[in-house]
């Protein structure tokens, strides 16, 4: 039986998101002044699962999915709410049905600051600051020679990053890696013939986001974002990464690619995030949701 609740005068019915119309998604991220465009809903839908609030009519009322990684991970995300029904509580309600379908799961996702005392209340803890980069790509600055080979990565060797993306994010996301490199550009840094880095590129919202970025070092990671920057000069770019200073940080923002808000990472369960020193470490997310 399908779980509902009553919000004022009507009800609410949770839905399997991959059989509401793609159209609707995309009215309800636009009135929370989301950028996810019909196309970024689908890739999402494919890669993981989810739930709409829905109406008697069929009108979208809120959302929120889940991405699994393995058997004992995931990433949460997408969670909207339409203002009315946020103050019934409609997003405590979507948050209830993951955690139901998320059971056993260790749990990660990042957190707006209106959503931020939601996830407290349902014993998120909080690890680390997202800061977004957006804007209209500059002219780049002379970074020099490359310590390495850099080259773009065609789709069908994605599965030689796997070894290195690992340790990087704390658990095997190769299916996720799998479908975004059949949207995305993608580039590898190597050395003395091993994978040392690698970046990739996307469509999303009304540009594109570089991630993941994952590299053992800001020099690195400044090699793969000039990558792929180079290739957008004039065009607006996205990077959402937890560096808050620091050569890569300074970097992006000296390529026209400030600050423009920034997000909470937050875990449920065993911690997410877990960084040492010269291991290898995502410098820029594959995006919110997915992280």
């Amino acid at each position: 039986m399908a779980k509902s609740v009553r919000v004022k005068s009507f009800d609410l019915v949770a839905q399997d998101i991959s059989e509401v119309d793609v159209d609707l998604l995309h009215a309800l991220s636009i009135g929370v002044g989301w950028p996810h465009r019909p196309a970024d809903w689908d890739f999402l839908r494919r890669a993981g699962q989810g739930i709409v609030a829905v109406d008697g009519i069929g009108r979208v009322f809120g959302s929120a999915m889940w991405f699994p990684h393995g058997e004992d991970f995931a990433t949460v995300g997408l969670v909207i709410t339409t203002p009315r029904a946020q103050a019934q509580g409609a997003g405590r309600w979507l948050m209830d049905q993951v955690l139901e379908q998320c059971e056993g799961r260790n749990l990660s996702l990042n957190a707006t600051k209106a959503a931020f005392p939601l996830y407290v209340s349902l014993k998120f803890q909080t690890e680390a600051e997202v800061f977004l980069h957006r804007g209209t790509v500059t002219k780049l600055p002379d970074l020099g020679p490359v310590d390495g080979n850099l080259a773009e990565m065609p789709a069908a060797e994605i599965d030689t990053i796997y070894a290195i993306d690992g340790p990087a994010f704390g658990t095997d996301r190769s299916r996720l890696l799998a479908l975004l490199a059949e949207v995305s550009v993608s580039c590898v840094l190597k050395r003395n013939g091993e994978i040392v880095g690698y970046a990739m590129r996307h469509d999303f919202g009304r540009g594109q986001v570089i991630g993941p970025i994952v590299a053992r070092n800001d020099e690195d990671a400044i090699q793969l974002a000039a990558w792929h920057l180079q290739a957008l000069e004039g065009r607006h770019a996205r990077i959402d990464t937890r560096e808050e200073d620091g050569p890569f940080a300074q970097f992006i923002q000296q390529c026209g690619l400030p600050v423009s808000e920034k997000v909470t990472t937050m875990s449920r369960g065993r911690r997410f995030l877990n960084r040492s020193v010269d291991a290898p470490w995502v410098y820029g997310l594959a995006g919110h949701a997915l992280s």
